[in-house]
């Protein structure tokens, strides 16, 4: 493991860097780190496995995202840590180390893109840009207290970031501030002028209740009581099947869909090259990975219908002017070391891509928001629109908020 805790006394970096800006605009001043999935010119990529990064040369060009934020006047000073392989939503990297939640240090700060959330959390750096399939920015930023976005699928380029799931993800960012935040995404999604509608409906996702800890659901309600008052939109309290008109529940957006697309792509993407190099595993990611080559793709083929199924009834869900609201993660974060049972790690996991699943396979732009607090914990409370409604849903959070 590096030893870099005198330069980084949180553990939320890799390597502490100094790359200027390549211009000047709309991010002029701001500074930011890069999670370890995307490519840095000249810095070995690790994908949070020394084994992968050993085996791979430095890259010649940063990934596309990276130039975009340099040229609009940002400054990268970091790569930030990653979970081993981004296959995981904790944080806690046996090779790197688990990087410091800034607001609950006894616990975890959540994955994949932990050292990105961490670093923003801990006043390294003013955003950070990580990516999401299950949950690997919005949960990491719901558990940290800050701000995240996963933007629609595919809106923000992925060259030059590791391939992992392409069918479920995309590049995103994180940061303290939400003004931040707005200035980064929009530089990335390359928002033009034209005019975006306000927000007419703000829908709340009951289901997505009774999935988090009663605690968690409360603070929700409560949270949305206060945005009735700054905006006047009064949450219509709606069920996953009302909103699709199909009788499913909530939870067949993760096992019946999401769950063997991301399984599948990744046996495709990343098994060919573990079956071959052997590199050295962690004992989670080992367990995780032995399901992974149990895996039957071929049976599992028709869960790619019901993704493209799920999509098309979500988005008909969502018309103009729609946001539909929910917690972001079921629970707050836990106990470092404490999901060291199988019993302990199927039900973060489970309840919490239950809840993460409905905008994978929606491809929503989602933003968790650092509204709920439960036992001292950060939570974060999303916000999410129909697929391409990026613009109209930073727009929204901002009216609803006041951000």
């Amino acid at each position: 493991m590096p030893d870099d805790t005198h330069l980084d006394p949180s553990g939320s970096l890799i390597e502490r860097l100094d790359l200027s800006p390549l211009g000047t605009g709309p991010l002029d001043g701001l500074t930011f780190t890069v999670k370890d999935n995307i490519d840095l010119a000249g810095y070995r990529t690790s994908y949070g496995s020394p084994s992968w990064r050993d085996a791979h040369t430095a890259p010649v060009h940063n990934a596309l995202c990276v130039d975009q934020l340099l040229a609009a006047g940002a400054r990268c000073v970091g790569k930030a840590v990653a979970d081993e392989f981004t296959y995981s939503l904790d944080g806690e990297n046996p090779f790197f180390g688990t990087p410091r939640n800034a607001k609950a240090p006894e616990r975890v700060p959540g994955g994949s893109s932990s050292g990105s959330a961490a670093s923003v959390a801990n006043g390294l750096a003013d955003f950070s840009i990580g990516t999401d399939s299950g949950g690997s920015i919005r949960v990491p930023a719901s558990l940290c207290g800050i701000w995240g976005m996963r933007p629609s699928l595919h809106r923000i380029s992925e060259a030059g970031v590791l391939p992992f799931m392409p069918g479920v993800s995309t590049v995103g960012i994180l940061s303290a501030e939400f003004g931040v935040l707005d200035a980064a995404a929009r530089v990335l999604l390359r928002s033009g002028t034209k005019p975006v509608a306000s927000v007419k409906r703000l829908l709340l996702l009951t289901d997505m209740l009774e999935v988090a800890d009663a605690e968690v659901a409360d603070q929700a309600q409560a949270a949305l009581e206060k945005v009735t008052e700054n905006c006047g939109l009064v949450p219509e309290p709606v069920r996953f099947a009302q909103l699709i008109g199909e009788d499913l529940p909530l939870s067949y957006c993760n096992f019946e869909a999401l769950r063997d697309l991301q399984t599948a792509e990744f046996q495709s993407i990343l098994g060919n090259w573990i079956e071959t190099a052997h590199p050295e595993l962690g004992f989670t990611f080992s367990m995780a990975y032995g399901n992974v080559k149990q895996f039957d793709r071929i049976a599992a083929l028709e869960s790619l219908t019901r993704c493209e199924r799920l999509f098309e009834k979500i988005n008909a869900g969502l018309p103009e002017g729609t946001v539909v609201c929910f917690p972001t993660a079921p629970v707050i974060a836990p106990l470092k070391g404490s999901l060291n049972t199988l019993e302990a790690v199927a039900d973060f996991y489970d309840r919490t891509m239950i809840m993460t699943a409905f905008s994978g396979v929606g491809r929503l732009p989602e933003i968790s928001a650092p509204l709920l607090t439960v036992d001292g914990c950060p939570v974060g409370l999303s916000f999410a629109a129909a697929h391409y409604q990026d613009e109209f849903l930073l727009r929204a959070v901002n009216e609803m908020l006041k951000a």
